[in-house]
């Protein structure tokens, strides 16, 4: 675990280039041999906007890292955060809440506060707006969310007290579990109801991805599933159901085009308030 965690506090910008593309390969791969959606549709067209909104993601946070390790060396130096109050645990304890607390607060609470703030949904839609939901829509974030993530996360590390070599792990595994769970992939109902035990399964995300409510507000989580359970926003639903979008913005051919979907965020609409079944 102190090799573990010495690399991440080091980890070349390199590597974390390589865990981006090679989880973005192994299961665009899969996709091909263990596809969940049948419906054709043109793979390569549809990822350019992804990917696009995934570079943009990737330059935002490379541009707004050194705050990101200030305030990682700061708490620490300063044993300032909820794990630098704790008495002294484990090492594989300390990681463990490390990650459990980082995935609460920079990411189930901002993805649960987007659903709940108008202004901060329009910009969420861009990443809901997508009809075909496969490995490439996991950074499928506008701009300006991508800035909001950026300071949640921030937030998360200075509450937590989280040093940096847990930050960079925890980034690691949340790419590439957001990679595994838009992934249109499918794994046995009852491997993936087990996993959902545990982390978010690729079942259990697609239901978020419904077009209608109540299922587009529940599902939150990020990593752990753990906290859709505790707070009361976990929901089932047959995954052959699931219908991909949003329901009041069902434009697929405006929802596939980057500058249209650099607009979205500034569009007319307001969110349903009542549940639809």
């Amino acid at each position: 675990m102190e090799q573990l965690i010495a690399y991440f506090e080091e980890i070349p910008s390199l590597h974390r280039s390589l865990i981006l593309v090679g989880g973005l390969t192994l299961f665009w791969l899969l996709e091909n041999q263990l596809p969940l959606k049948l419906t054709p549709y043109k793979k390569w067209k549809h990822a350019v906007p992804n990917l696009f909104f995934t570079l943009t993601t990737v330059i935002i946070n490379f541009i707004l890292a050194f705050l990101l390790i200030q305030t990682s060396d700061w708490v620490v130096t300063e044993n300032f955060g909820v794990l630098q109050w704790l008495p002294e645990l484990p090492l594989w304890l300390h990681v463990l809440l490390g990650l459990l607390l980082l995935d609460l607060v920079g990411a189930y609470f901002p993805h649960w506060t987007e659903h709940r703030i108008q202004p901060l949904w329009m910009i969420h839609l861009v990443h809901h707006s997508d009809h075909y939901v496969d490995t490439t829509t996991a950074n499928r974030h506008h701009p300006l969310e991508s800035v909001i993530r950026f300071i949640f996360t921030l937030f998360g590390v200075f509450v937590i007290g989280t040093g940096i070599g847990i930050v960079m792990l925890y980034q690691s595994l949340s790419l590439v579990a957001t990679q595994f769970t838009h992934a249109n992939i499918s794994l046995p109902k009852k491997v993936d109801l087990w996993l959902s035990y545990v982390v978010v399964s690729p079942d259990m995300h697609k239901i978020h991805h419904h077009y209608k409510l109540p299922y587009t507000d529940t599902n939150y989580g990020n990593i752990f599933s753990i906290w859709d359970r505790l707070f009361g926003t976990f929901s089932r639903m047959d995954r052959e159901k699931v219908v991909y979008g949003v329901d009041v913005f069902f434009d697929e051919n405006a929802n596939g085009k980057i500058d249209q979907l650099l607009k979205q965020p500034f569009q007319k609409y307001r969110k349903p308030t009542s549940i639809e079944s």
